[in-house]
């Protein structure tokens, strides 16, 4: 790993890597491969990239994504923006945290099924791997102690480690806001999002812009999940399924509606938002803040999220005037990386081939 450029300033510490994966380039590049390649799915037409698009700091743009059987997924694609830096993956799951483990659901899950491989399917998915020509060196340089790393049972385990190892790889440093070139009214929505009347750094917090961020200097970390009051459908604060996040796993009444704080970096980029992508800009998200909570007047969800009795205690309603709305995004756009999401680096190998 000592070789492996991570491509990050001097003041961000380096992220934890499993001590069975450490970072290579080779692993990377194989990873690049995967993570754009349509046979690793049921029908030959979803990729990891199919849900996670570049241009869109890996998102992709829409409320809810879609996988091989026509199933909607019941949540928002995330950003894959610096979640090397996450303590937990997943929007609710406290209980996911390694990239390798989180992998597993969208390639074997069947609750939503999204890229639909299974037991009916899964050796001719391994078998159209392995037999194709690119794949033959990039697994070798991958796995250069391995005598076959395309080898039976090898083949699936050297695929989930490079592509764990690809999406680790995706980090972004390089914001107008990292380079100290902020607009006048960046600057003031900054001093607003740090202020003690929004709030906002309390969840998101330091170079990470989330509370959920680990690194190799972390000597003591807390695992936090956050109610943000959208919803309250039935008076006592529940969410709609099956969006009910770390309740989900816990089965714990003041779990309801809590869930893992997301990284605003490139967060201009990834509308729309929250976990179920129910809302579209955000300035609206900034409102819903300033509310303390959201207001459903109407609908099977509508319900008075201001009034939740387990919402965050950091939701609570403040004064904020539209220009001050204006300032707050402004910030929140200088976290755009335009160089991350263009990079050709993490781009799509495929497209160079005839």
């Amino acid at each position: 790993e000592s070789s492996f450029n991570w491509n990050i300033p001097d003041a961000i510490p380096f992220p934890k890597v499993p001590d069975d994966n450490p970072m290579t380039e080779e692993k990377f590049q194989l990873g690049r491969h995967l993570f754009y390649d349509t046979r690793l799915s049921a029908n030959g037409t979803v990729s990891c990239a199919s849900c996670h698009e570049q241009d869109k700091a890996f998102s992709d743009g829409i409320t809810k994504p879609t996988g091989v059987t026509g199933e909607i997924h019941p949540r928002n694609s995330q950003a894959l923006v610096n979640i090397a830096w996450y303590q937990t993956l997943t929007w609710g799951n406290p209980l996911l945290r390694t990239i390798e483990q989180q992998i597993m659901l969208p390639l074997l899950g069947n609750d939503p099924i999204e890229q639909g491989i299974n037991e009916s399917n899964f050796e001719q998915i391994i078998r159209l791997i392995q037999t194709e020509p690119r794949y033959a060196a990039l697994f070798k340089s991958a796995f250069p102690e391995q005598n076959d790393p395309l080898m039976g049972d090898q083949t699936w385990d050297n695929a989930i480690k490079s592509l764990a190892s690809f999406v680790r790889g995706l980090v972004s440093f390089n914001s107008a806001f990292d380079r100290g070139e902020l607009s006048d009214s960046a600057k003031r929505g900054e001093r607003l999002f740090n202020g003690e009347r929004l709030e906002c750094f309390h969840c998101h917090a330091g170079y990470n812009f989330s509370d959920a961020t680990i690194d190799r200097e972390t000597q003591f970390s807390q695992l936090d999940f956050h109610n943000t009051a959208l919803y309250n459908i039935d008076g006592l604060g529940a969410y709609p399924e099956p969006n009910t996040g770390q309740y989900e796993v816990t089965n714990q009444a003041e779990h309801m509606g809590r869930f893992r704080t997301p990284s605003l970096r490139n967060v201009e980029l990834s509308a729309p938002y929250n976990h179920d992508g129910s809302v579209g800009t955000l300035e609206e998200v900034v409102r819903n803040y300033a509310n303390g909570g959201r207001l459903i007047t109407s609908g099977e969800n509508s319900g008075d999220g201001r009034i939740s009795p387990v919402k965050d205690g950091f939701i609570v309603s403040f004064q904020v005037t539209d220009e001050e709305v204006d300032d707050v995004v402004a910030f929140l756009k200088s976290l755009t990386d335009t160089s991350f999401t263009s990079n050709p680096r993490f781009s799509n190998p495929w497209l160079t081939i005839p």
